[in-house]
């Protein structure tokens, strides 16, 4: 009985989703449609169209959903203890001093590498 309850509600929220991008279809087709109009009434019906799309999202269980979940996660980072200034600062000049000790590294073991094959082994220089 849940499966066919939420089974349901999938499909009303898939039908509410659709409604929503038909309705901006719509509004799309409407703004080049009205190309003879002039641009402030072809902008409004496409904002509108957007508007009652957002509207009719919105309002069904998915969008109140999503409303939800958003709240949530902006209450979740107003809990992250960011860093200060300083502590940045000197992470940045760790991750910086590591990158350029293994770019030094890895040039040393490419020379290295280019020596090995080129003179040792093929002879070549």
């Amino acid at each position: 009985m849940s499966q066919q309850t939420a089974s349901q509600t999938e499909g009303k929220s898939s039908w509410v989703s659709g409604l929503a991008a038909l309705v901006v279809v719509g509004a799309l087709v409407l703004y080049y449609t009205l190309a003879d109009q002039s641009m402030l009434v072809r902008l409004a019906v496409l904002f509108g169209g957007i508007a009652v799309a957002v509207l009719i999202v919105v309002i069904s269980p998915e969008g109140r959903r999503f409303i939800s979940y958003a709240k949530d996660s902006i209450y979740e980072v107003k809990k992250v203890v960011w860093p200060t200034r300083k502590e940045t600062t000197q992470m940045t000049l760790v991750v910086f001093g590591f990158v350029l000790i293994m770019s030094l590294f890895l040039w040393a073991a490419d020379k290295l590498i280019e020596w090995l094959v080129f003179s040792v082994f093929l002879g070549w220089k």
